[in-house]
Parts: structure tokens; sequence; C-alpha cells
């Protein structure tokens, strides 16, 4: 420690921590002394890294049992899903099931049907006359939420889907979420009821969403699933469109 340092009035040394980036701080400086220690274990100086960075929440968080967490989780929250509105083709989306004529992507509005709600989505997965599914694993590590993190907090995941129907044709969709082990276990799932879309809808776009909370310890892997088809059979594409899929990780 350079001179000085240790006699430092804590509410500075915490303004000082709170300028060193978050990794550094766990990594690095907790293990300097026992003071810088227990400074990186409390939450006030969380509690300023939170209002220096605008983290939105940060102020009704007054209960947030673990400052260092809720700064971790609001600086990494991200859709984990990779290529969920088809920009990429079928790109990242595994254990593909073409039923039908398979899988095909449109650019939105498409033919009978209505732009998205949001400017940045612009294109949409659509299914065939037999069910189309399509799935994408989530490697919770690999993606930076680490072992303690998920047993011990166990942050919300949230998972999200958007769907449609063409106003000409009726259909129907699926949604399926797994948490999983390390060894592929089930530990917890959510599986939408089968959605039928009647033939002569406006062709409108529905957000699905669930929260898994409380899921107990051991969750490695996020399966996300989702499908459809038509129900009139007709030959092409004129099933349940998909689009703007998330799982995102929150404090």
């Amino acid at each position: 420690l350079s001179p000085g340092m240790e006699s430092l009035p804590e509410a500075v040394l915490i303004r000082i921590l709170a300028a060193i980036p978050a990794v550094d701080l766990v990594l690095v400086c907790r293990l300097v002394c026992c003071q810088w220690k227990n400074l990186v274990d409390g939450a006030a100086l969380w509690i300023l890294k939170c209002q220096q960075e605008g983290l939105a929440g940060a102020e009704s968080e007054e209960d947030a049992e673990n400052w260092q967490n809720f700064y971790f989780l609001s600086k990494k929250r991200k859709n984990l899903i990779k290529n969920p509105c088809g920009e990429e083709d079928l790109e990242h989306w595994g254990e593909v099931e073409n039923g039908g004529d398979g899988w095909k992507i449109e650019e939105l509005p498409g033919d009978f049907g209505k732009e998205f709600p949001s400017e940045e989505v612009h294109k949409y997965f659509v299914t065939s006359y037999e069910w189309c599914r399509k799935a994408q694993v989530i490697d919770l590590r690999a993606e930076g939420y680490w072992e303690e993190l998920m047993d011990t907090t166990q942050p919300k995941i949230v998972v999200r889907d958007w769907y449609a129907g063409r106003r000409d044709a009726g259909c129907l969709y699926e949604l399926c979420v797994k948490l999983l082990s390390e060894n592929e276990d089930v530990l917890a799932e959510y599986k939408s009821e089968t959605v039928t879309i009647p033939q002569d809808n406006d062709g409108s776009w529905t957000e699905i969403s669930h929260t898994f909370s409380k899921y107990g310890p051991g969750v490695r892997f996020v399966r996300f699933e989702h499908g459809g088809q038509d129900t009139l059979f007709w030959k092409g594409w004129y099933g349940a469109r998909v689009t703007s899929s998330s799982v995102t990780v929150e404090p």
C-alpha cells in the first residue's frame, strides 16, 4: 500500500475504489488487506458504482441482498439467444424439426401480416403445414454466470418470445423452456399451452413471457424451444411466425 492509503477516511477510499473495474475489485483489490476486503464485500462501494453508472432500479433496490451481484447482473444483462430474428438464417438454432416444407425466414410484415412493434426487428421465422420446431441451448457459465451466483443468488431468468399468424390462415404455436443441470437433468420447466390462432385473425404480434425464480441450485444451461404449424395443411408457409426470442438473466 502506498503511504497514507490506510489513513484515508473510508468514504474517500470507497470513492477511489469505485473508479476501478468491478472484475479487478473482486479478483485483486479484495486481496490487498482486511479493510479493502470488507469494503469490496460491503454494500456502500457497489451502491456507489450502481449510482455512478446509472444502473436502473438501484434506487428501488433498498433490500437488494447483495449489491455486488446486483451490479454484475445489471451490467451483463443481454439477450442470450443468438440470431433471435432470423438475420443469420437458421444459424445457432439446433435440433431443428422441419415438418412440411420446413422453416423459412421472411421479411416483415410478410403477406397478410403486420409490422412488428419494434422497428429494430426486420425478419421472422415461419412454420409450415406440419410441426416445425427449433431449439437453442445456452451455456450459462460460458456466458459468464458463475456457479456460486447461479446456486446462491439464483437470479431471475426471464424468457420472452413473440408469435403471430397470417390473417388468411389459422395456426398453432408452442413454447417450452427448461433449466438444466450439469448432466442436463431438468430442474425447472415452463411449457405454454398450445396457442391456437384462428383463420381470419388480425395478424398482430403477441408476446409470451415467463420468469424463473427460486429454482434451486445446480442450473447450468437453459434450453429454449419453440415451434408451430398451420391448421389448414396448405403447402408452403402459412403457419405460426416467431421472432425476437430472448433469454435474460436479471437481478
